[in-house]
């Protein structure tokens, strides 16, 4: 169970929206954040793959490296 708070605005167009479908303000509460759900955690995992590469944990290879050690480059 979540329970969450909305600016007036966003609860008055979720109302309408959701008595104009008949569907549940639920429903589009969930579909909203599965929809975005997938693009945060992707997010935050390029950040996090920023920092290890800028602070020397990981590093990056060009795609001519990648193509030589798979031994598909020309």
């Amino acid at each position: 169970m979540l329970a969450i708070r909305l600016p007036e605005e966003i609860e008055s167009r979720l109302d309408h929206l959701a008595q104009v479908t008949g569907r549940s303000k639920s429903f589009y509460v969930r579909e909203a954040i599965l929809e975005h759900l997938d693009d945060l955690e992707d997010l935050y995992l390029a950040e996090q793959r920023l920092i290890d590469v800028r602070t020397g944990r990981s590093r990056t290879y060009t795609l001519e490296e990648v193509e030589r050690d798979l031994g598909l480059a020309d």
